[in-house]
């Protein structure tokens, strides 16, 4: 698996999101949870990420902003549940331009011969919610995250 999946069932709440890094998993554990590392790969090519708030930890509260290229805001927060770690990272994740519709999410990191197979599984409150982020154009977001993402990975490897 190179490309990034992304699976969305019809009739289903949920959003299931995959794909192999060429990277040991402390490597891409770390680029999730390092605020440094996270505002490099995070979010479209084309927006600037600001983290205002980052802390990993059971109850521990995020929140970033992106900004286009017309200086308009994009916030996004959530409270992480449980103590991240590779084996499960679960949190909240609620855009800001859309108050209410909490997603819960939970990342799990498989090393995999010198790679790691990253899941994220999106839980909505909706099939509606669901499909709302769907038609909202997150799959760009996601795919072009990734792709830095793959690219950051190999840059630390070679540092």
């Amino acid at each position: 698996m190179v490309k990034t999946q992304i699976t969305a069932e019809p009739g289903t709440s949920q959003i299931i999101i995959e794909r192999e890094f060429d990277a040991p998993r402390d490597l891409v554990f770390r680029a999730y949870t390092d605020p440094e590392l996270l505002v490099q790969w995070m979010g479209p090519r084309d927006l600037t990420m600001k983290i205002e708030e980052f802390d990993v930890r059971d109850g521990g509260k995020w929140r970033y902003i992106s900004t286009d290229a017309d200086g308009n805001d994009y916030g996004f927060h959530g409270v992480f549940h449980g103590t991240p770690s590779p084996d499960a990272t679960v949190q909240t994740f609620e855009f800001e331009g859309v108050p209410g519709h909490v997603a819960l999410e939970k990342l799990t990191l498989e090393e995999r011969d010198g790679r790691t197979h990253v899941r994220t599984v999106s839980s909505f409150q909706s099939v509606e919610d669901r499909d709302g982020m769907v038609a909202s154009g997150m799959e760009r977001g996601v795919r072009d995250s990734d792709e830095r993402l793959e690219e950051l990975l190999a840059r630390l490897q070679n540092d």
